[in-house]
């Protein structure tokens, strides 16, 4: 494959460079799509949680508004419940949010680090090439100038 220069590459080893780089993304870059995605279970979690939590307490409410007596104790326990089951879930929230930052940033950081080795690793891999491409250089000069100088040489 040529590269510039009337510099010819075998298209092989110029695939091969670019399969070892494609192999150096981080897989953590991929992984933290799976932590937000975690994080939404988690929350469609929480949220489910309280809606069943508020339905259970509705339920008792009901039952108990039944009971003429303890209707007001029945009213001040739901609204505890619902107090209760809205500071779990805000807790949950919370909590959820919390470890899907610290996974995005574990793995952002992860990446980035995975980023720099893979750039280091391209660097000297380019800079090799591109010695052996000097090298080739070289050599095809000097194979230039000793044909040249064969041809001046002889007469005629």
């Amino acid at each position: 494959m040529p590269v510039g220069g009337g510099v010819v590459v075998s298209r092989q080893r110029l695939l091969d460079l670019i399969d070892r780089m494609r192999v150096a993304v981080p897989r953590e870059v991929y992984d933290s799509r799976e932590v937000l995605e975690r994080r939404d279970e988690v929350l469609a979690a929480a949220e489910a949680e309280v809606a069943r939590l508020l339905a259970q307490t509705q339920a008792e409410v009901e039952a108990r508004l039944q009971e003429t007596a303890v209707v007001k104790a029945a009213e001040a326990r739901g609204r505890e419940m619902v107090s209760q089951a809205e500071g779990r879930a805000q807790d949950l929230v919370k909590e959820a949010e919390e470890q899907a930052r610290g996974r995005l940033d574990e793995s952002q950081a992860v990446a980035r680090q995975q980023m720099r080795e893979a750039d280091v690793y391209s660097l000297q891999t380019l800079k090799r090439l591109q010695q052996e491409l000097e090298g080739f250089l070289t050599t095809v000069r000097r194979g230039i100038e000793a044909l040249e100088q064969r041809a001046a040489e002889r007469p005629g």
